[in-house]
């Protein structure tokens, strides 16, 4: 009798675990979404432009310089502990956000709250990766991926309840009751995991040189987003110092006895590719999710709250792929046909989008479906590949470097699309008078602005004179796709580990 307890305590462990780590990845997610709709709230109230970016960039980048950090971490002492601080941190800063007196205090607190997002993020995948073995992990992490789908569209359509009819403050503070009960929740289930007999070195050299190098890297990547030119003293010194300071990283991890980042994982093939392929996914589905709303409302002059309905085909589509390509590699224990499946389904949707019109709201739905699809397979395989094919003690390294390269996706392809499309506006549009079409926003997006300021028949050109710049836009983004289809295609068609487990 005794012999059987363990089983039957087992099942319920892993789904009390699971609502723990949905909840983190659901809270991680939520604010990289929910506060845009609030910018223009925060900017009248503070009356400072210039840092108003920073209130989104800061969170992103603190998050995605903290993912390796929390990883390589969680393998030396443990991810209980590390994930509870993490909830704790980002809920405090939550808090802070909340009641922020100006810009820089606020900016500040969004970094932090960041740096707390980025464990909860990181970790919650980590852990999955301790108590399930990979031929089952897929379907588990494509419930993660589904939290990411929810955060996309609950974001703006809460972000814009709370800003109309109580405040943005509420924005951060609706943080402080979610996350203590998540601390709560995760307090009580994360019992019993994996804890390392290894003794801890910390490797201080390589996290300042990281922190340093990625951080000037996005720092760069986020002032060509926000309309900089490549060729600015700025970007150019910012991008030096991170060359520098990556390039000592590099040298400094293949010499150090405990590497924040081990090298040897960057000649493992299939870890390689599989990252590619997630920092090209994450590329094209955060860069649809800002670029999508913004064409629909420029386009045909709906609101916000309208625009974030718009975005709902592309966010039900993600946790479908994700649930189909999670269910599929537990059965045929491979990954790489689902990878390939999304990777080949990506560029024909995005092809579909561009060549529709976001009014032909039906057809432009489909293609956008599809495209949450694509993103879907893709997402959760490409994280239990990763994990399938290192060792166990190099399971949290692999995660956080997936999530590392899945958030450098998103902020590049942000800042990649933006500075294109600030080109192309550049250089074609102009309003009647002669004036330049983007000039300082005073609700932090500078199109919506000048569009408001055009009234009359110009204004019918311009909206259609934005339809071909979008276009070209997503052309170009479905160009880039081919990329990640290219790596899906190089990669090796590995079996998951974890068979004798499925018999059993």
């Amino acid at each position: 009798m005794t012999s059987l307890n363990p089983p039957l305590q087992a099942k319920p462990a892993i789904r009390s675990i699971l609502v723990a780590l949905m909840l983190a990845i659901f809270l991680g997610a939520l604010d990289q979404t929910i506060v845009a709709v609030s910018i223009p709230a925060i900017s009248a109230q503070f009356k400072d432009v210039s840092q108003l970016a920073w209130v989104i960039s800061g969170y992103m980048v603190a998050m995605t310089v903290a993912v390796p950090i929390y990883g390589k971490l969680g393998d030396l002492y443990g991810r209980r502990s590390l994930m509870l601080f993490g909830m704790g941190l980002f809920t405090l800063a939550s808090v802070f956000c909340g009641l922020a007196q100006n810009m820089e205090q606020l900016v500040l607190a969004r970094i932090i709250q960041g740096i707390g997002a980025g464990g909860m993020i990181s970790v919650s995948q980590a852990i999955i990766g301790d108590i399930v073995p990979p031929r089952e992990r897929g379907r588990y992490q494509g419930y993660f991926s589904s939290m990411y789908a929810v955060a996309s569209v609950a974001g703006p359509v809460l972000g814009g309840f709370m800003t109309e009819y109580l405040s943005w403050r509420w924005v951060f503070l609706i943080n402080l009751p979610l996350g203590l009960m998540s601390w709560l929740i995760a307090y009580r289930t994360l019992i019993g995991l994996p804890i390392p007999q290894r003794k801890p070195i910390i490797d201080y050299t390589g996290t300042l040189l990281m922190i340093v190098g990625l951080t000037s890297l996005l720092l760069g990547i986020t002032f060509i987003g926000q309309g900089l030119s490549w060729r600015d003293d700025q970007v150019l010194g910012l991008f030096a110092v991170a060359l520098v300071g990556l390039v000592l990283f590099v040298w400094h991890e293949r010499r150090t006895p405990e590497p924040l980042l081990p090298m040897h994982l960057f000649a493992n093939r299939s870890a390689v590719l599989c990252w590619c392929t997630v920092f090209f996914t994450s590329f094209q589905a955060i860069s649809l999710i800002v670029l999508l709303p913004l064409r629909y409302q420029s386009v045909t002059g709906a609101g916000a709250d309208s625009a974030a309905l718009h975005l709902l085909p592309l966010a039900i589509g993600l946790p479908m792929g994700a649930y189909f390509a999670g269910r599929m590699t537990s059965v045929t224990g491979y990954y790489k046909p689902m990878i390939l499946s999304g990777a080949i389904l990506m560029p024909c949707s995005i092809i579909g989008m561009a060549l529709s019109a976001p009014s032909a709201e039906l057809l432009s739905g489909v293609f956008m479906l599809l495209s949450g699809i694509a993103a879907g397979l893709q997402f959760p395989t490409s994280l239990v590949g990763a994990q399938n094919s290192v060792q166990q003690p190099d399971i949290g390294v692999a995660t956080s470097t997936t999530n590392l390269f899945r958030s450098l996706g998103g902020a590049v392809g942000v800042a990649l699309m933006s500075a294109l499309l600030l080109a192309l506006l550049h250089d074609s549009l102009l309003t009647p008078v002669g004036q330049p079409l983007l000039g300082e926003a005073s609700s932090g997006n500078a199109l919506l602005d000048g569009l408001n300021a055009v009234q009359g028949p110009a204004l019918d050109s311009l909206r259609s004179e934005l339809l071909d710049t979008f276009r070209h836009l997503l052309l170009v983004s479905a160009a880039i796709s081919l990329l990640g289809l290219g790596a899906a295609i190089a990669m090796p068609n590995k079996v998951l580990r974890g068979r004798k487990d499925k018999a059993q």
